[in-house]
């Protein structure tokens, strides 16, 4: 049950290639968007569709996964948690930012 208390699963399109760096220790570090949509009916009775974008960061294998078998466009299955962290920007102001750290990834249709 502990693996429930932060566990995020999406399914979207990847909006960029995966931005794949290797850190100290050789350890990989994969970032890129992924975009999940909803549709609903608004109040004149039209459909509508509302996006949500999302932070993903992968490391070690999924990074891996991720460099090797996504790309733009892409619709994927990520599993993850939800993390908050805040840095300096080079002004010197603080700024706060949402990522979904995975644990797992699937391709669900690759793009062509």
């Amino acid at each position: 049950m502990n693996n429930l208390k932060n566990s995020v699963r999406l399914i979207g399109h990847v909006g960029m290639n995966p931005e794949v760096k290797v850190l100290n220790g050789n350890r990989k570090l994969a970032k890129f968007s992924l975009a999940t949509s909803d549709n609903y009916k608004n109040s004149k009775g039209e459909w509508e569709t509302q996006t949500q974008w999302h932070n993903i960061v992968a490391w070690g294998n999924a990074a891996t996964k991720a460099e090797k078998h996504i790309s733009k466009g892409a619709e994927v299955v990520v599993e993850g948690k939800l993390m908050h962290r805040h840095y300096e920007d080079a002004q010197g102001i603080k700024r706060y930012i949402t990522e979904i750290q995975v644990s797992d990834l699937l391709v669900v249709k690759a793009k062509n």
